[in-house]
């Protein structure tokens, strides 16, 4: 039995076996389909190894774009500059880890010294000379760091690497919130700005799925990175008014539940309330569980069943699609002004 013949498997049982089978059918589907995909990441996949999936999946064309946790981006980039990453476990004593330096993702151990602190020097030696009295978007400062570990000995680790070689945009949804972020202090106690155009970056964002036949998203968790590629929807018909309708199709990876009215547990029929998705009928899916088991599940089938894709390469492509947004709903405001006038 090879690894389709499981998820098909999958599909003819129960309960969250039989969801991940749907989920699969539907990323099969999406590809197929030619849509836009955007990957979400939350939490801390890269730290167990997770960023060669990511990669795999820019390399075949598979996602387009990508919203990410900052702690994500800063632990894959250990592989790449061959920083020292270990299994650990997770009954131990943390005050005993404290005293020997060591930093603990659950049963992930790092080491301060002799990783972050490497990681630290490596990101403030990126930005020394970028970003410098510009605004600018997380996925131009995604961009920097791509292009940085095309210097570190092994780059083919590093999906930032691939997304910067194939042109596919990775936002940052909460940029402060992580070592990223604190890495630019050092700089800015010595005269650096960094200034950070977060509007743009959203009017980008929204303008990707405006610009696009068809999009999706896969989003492994939910927080930060599920709302912001969701809040494309709103965006798009409350704020700027041009009747799109939002996503065509979400596949959700997670284990955090609805009735306590977080955003991470919200079901992906809820969005359509909120003008998120085309519909809360069909082309859904939310996989119940881990999802460092059923994300691997999930990338293996796509890539042994559908064909490589040809890459959009959305980044360069981001300026146009911006001003095409941004003419469109301006010519929207002015009809609707010229239909107020004429009602009066």
């Amino acid at each position: 039995m090879d690894v389709s013949e499981l998820i098909e498997l999958y599909s003819s049982a129960g309960y969250n076996a039989r969801k991940l089978g749907e989920a699969a059918d539907l990323f099969y589907r999406m590809i197929d389909d030619d849509a836009t995909i955007c990957l979400t990441i939350s939490g801390a996949m890269t730290p167990i190894g997770y960023g060669g999936l990511v990669k795999e999946l820019i390399e075949r064309g598979f996602v387009d774009w990508i919203i990410s946790t900052g702690a994500n981006i800063y632990h894959e980039d250990h592989f790449a500059w061959d920083l020292p990453v270990k299994q650990g476990h997770h009954q131990v004593d943390d005050d005993l880890l404290h005293n020997k330096d060591i930093v603990r993702i659950y049963d992930v151990f790092i080491k301060g010294e002799g990783t972050l602190q490497e990681q630290d020097k490596v990101l403030q030696e990126a930005f020394k000379h970028e970003m410098e009295g510009m605004g600018f978007t997380t996925a131009e400062f995604s961009r920097v760091i791509g292009k940085h570990v095309k210097k570190s000995k092994f780059p083919e680790r590093s999906f930032i690497a691939t997304a910067y070689d194939y042109d596919v945009p990775v936002y940052v949804s909460t940029l402060k919130d992580s070592s990223l972020a604190l890495d630019l202090i050092p700089l800015r106690f010595h005269g650096r700005e960094f200034l950070l155009d977060f509007v743009r970056e959203i009017a980008e964002q929204a303008a990707i799925v405006y610009n696009s036949e068809k999009s999706g998203a896969l989003e492994i968790g939910g927080g930060v990175p599920k709302n912001t590629v969701q809040q494309t929807g709103p965006a798009l018909d409350q704020i700027l008014r041009v009747s799109h309708g939002g996503l065509n199709y979400i596949i959700q990876l997670t284990d955090a539940r609805p009735d306590t009215g977080g955003l991470s547990g919200a079901t992906l029929q809820e969005g359509k309330s909120w003008g998120k998705v085309k519909s809360s009928h069909e082309n859904l899916v939310t996989v119940y569980g881990d999802a460092s088991i059923s994300f691997p599940l999930l990338c293996a089938y796509a890539i042994s069943k559908h064909e490589t894709r040809k890459p959009k390469r959305l980044y360069t492509k981001l300026g146009d699609y911006y001003e095409k947004l941004k003419d469109i709903s301006q010519l929207d405001i002015q009809q609707r002004n010229v239909e107020g006038t004429i009602s009066k």
